[in-house]
């Protein structure tokens, strides 16, 4: 390193500036002592900043929420008086049948799966013996050190080696992902084998290639800036040999990146309610609608009968570079197969820190949701699978609704905001008040009450900071783009 060495000249002249060697020496010993209390001392005020900052956004929440509840009461005239005015045009008392048996639906079947989540059990997990081999494939893009993190912990589950194939493939990335994979491949040696993509074709690629390597008979796939658990694989991969019918499982993702940024706060609690509530109960019907990228697995004789269709997948004429995970969801959902959860199945992985990577993420999801929703209506009414399918479709007409009424209620919410400004800010307030209290009570009930209250913070944020994003991913659903990982 450069500080290792002192020619003669930086010698003398250091001589000249300080007088002796000691005293040189003495002074830059002092030096560094002071950069590391000035540092530690930065360290710790910002810290303090940050939890100042924590705890005037949660006050202010409650103070808007308690604020909006308090107007309803005291506006209560004046609600009263707009509904009346509402029901006197046809048009209106249209919007109001409709929004009054919308919320009647959904007040049912959350409480449908409410019954469903008590039920619901994770499969225990089985014996070494039992347990099929498995290829695990990293595709990687622009992730740097991350991608090493995520091998060595992959590498470290509790499995049995000679049962597990790791691949980690490079999909032409244009930092030092590469780099670092040759370091995990030094640190692991043969159980890792790393490839290199010779341009970017994106994760779908990335996968297919993984795919046609793979000699396991299941595979499974984790982002390259994830962290699994030891015993994460054992649990994912159990309801393979204990369900037949099981063509795919979910694994349930947490949030790794939640120290600091007051973003990844909010999406920790929000996919708590994501995976351990809605993907238990959509497992208990054996349609969860999307293993997610971050940790999933496949039975590998089910990857095989969809992965031409799946790999040639397009969309408005165009070659589909988003929704690879939905897209092998509904694929193998077509062949008549379970897609199970598995709640002891964790993995950490990172989310956006910012407003603009957040939406980024959310129209990428949006715009594969409206496509895929439209893959599944050419199959879920039709006998695609033996038994019952009453939950595949009740879950799809659930979520069809979403975006079918994204438009018409955008629209009233400006024609709301417009006339009634008040009335709107104070009911929707009231709204989140109530609405948003289940997620926090599950996250408190699942993982303490000091996060949970984040729940609030973040259905603020997204009704109206992100209220936008379903509209904006219908019109724009045949753009192409992954949008999140490119070099800042």
């Amino acid at each position: 390193m450069k500080g290792d060495t002192i020619t003669s000249n930086e010698l003398y002249a250091a001589e000249k500036e300080s007088g002796t060697i000691e005293e040189q020496v003495l002074n830059n010993f002092l030096l560094q002592v002071n950069k590391l209390t000035f540092n530690q001392t930065f360290l710790n005020n910002a810290f303090a900043r940050i939890s100042k900052l924590n705890a005037s956004v949660i006050l202010g929440t409650f103070a808007l929420l308690i604020g909006g509840a308090y107007l309803v009461y005291e506006l209560q005239g004046d609600f009263e008086q707009f509904n009346l005015q509402r029901m006197g045009s046809a048009i209106g008392l249209s919007f109001m049948i409709l929004a009054g048996a919308l919320l009647a639906f959904k007040l049912c079947f959350f409480i449908y799966n409410v019954f469903l989540y008590l039920k619901y059990k994770p499969v225990a997990s089985v014996t070494d013996e039992e347990l099929p081999t498995v290829t695990i494939i990293v595709p990687a893009y622009n992730e740097g050190k991350l991608v090493w993190d995520t091998l060595l912990s992959v590498a470290a589950s509790d499995f049995p080696e000679q049962k597990m194939q790791l691949l980690a493939i490079d999909d032409g990335s244009k930092d030092d992902t590469w780099s670092w994979m040759q370091e995990a491949k030094k640190e692991l040696g043969e159980r890792l084998t790393i490839l290199k993509q010779p341009e970017n074709k994106g994760k779908r690629h990335a996968l297919y290639r993984g795919f046609n390597m793979g000699t396991g008979e299941v595979f499974v796939t984790i982002d390259s800036d994830s962290i699994v658990k030891p015993d994460t694989l054992r649990n994912l991969v159990s309801p393979f040999v204990k369900n037949e019918k099981c063509g795919a499982v979910a694994g349930n993702v947490k949030v790794l990146n939640n120290n600091k940024a007051m973003l990844p706060k909010m999406l920790k609690v929000s996919f708590v309610m994501s995976f351990e509530f809605v993907r238990s109960v959509e497992s208990m019907l054996g349609t969860v609608l999307c293993t997610p990228g971050a940790l999933a697995a496949y039975r590998s004789t089910a990857v095989f009968e969809c992965l031409p269709e799946w790999i040639d997948q397009t969309f408005m004429g165009q070659p589909s570079d988003i929704g690879e995970d939905r897209a092998m969801t509904n694929m193998i959902l077509k062949q008549g197969k379970e897609v199970l959860f598995q709640r002891n199945s964790h993995v950490l992985t990172n989310v956006p820190e910012t407003y603009t990577g957040l939406y980024k993420m959310f129209i990428r999801w949006g715009r594969s949701n409206v496509r895929e929703n439209l893959m599944m209506a050419k199959f879920v009414f039709k006998d695609f699978k033996e038994g019952s399918k009453a939950g595949a479709r009740l879950l799809y007409i659930n979520q069809l609704l979403s975006i079918v009424m994204a438009y018409p209620f955008m629209i009233f919410m400006f024609f709301f905001i417009a006339m009634h400004p008040v009335l709107f800010i104070s009911s929707t307030f009231a709204g989140i008040l109530i609405a948003s209290s289940f997620p926090v009570l599950f996250y408190a009930k699942r993982h303490g009450i000091s996060e949970s209250v984040w729940a609030y913070t973040y259905s603020i944020l997204y009704t109206f900071g992100l209220f936008w994003i379903m509209p904006y991913a219908i019109v724009t659903v045949g753009k192409r783009g992954w949008l999140t990982r490119e070099l800042s």
